[in-house]
């Protein structure tokens, strides 16, 4: 899971280098912490947090797989 939103999110940042993404796992849940560059935070998020939403999405599915709830927190 965690190298997927890594893959994701350096295809669309400008500083790859900066992405980083930390697993904080949970009884039931997975917590997926992304951070990026602070230039990049809007590349990341999108007009109107479409981008957001659509990383999300993918992660919620792959998820789905491995019976947890899985939440991404964009730093």
């Amino acid at each position: 899971m965690k190298e997927l939103v890594e893959t994701i999110a350096k295809a669309l940042v400008d500083h790859p280098e900066d992405v980083r993404v930390t697993e904080v796992e949970h009884e039931q849940s997975l917590t997926l912490q992304l951070s990026v560059h602070p230039t990049d935070m809007g590349k990341v998020i999108g007009k109107q947090g479409r981008i957001a939403k659509a990383i999300r999405s993918v992660v919620y599915a792959a998820g789905a797989n491995h019976k947890k709830r899985i939440n991404l927190e964009i730093q």
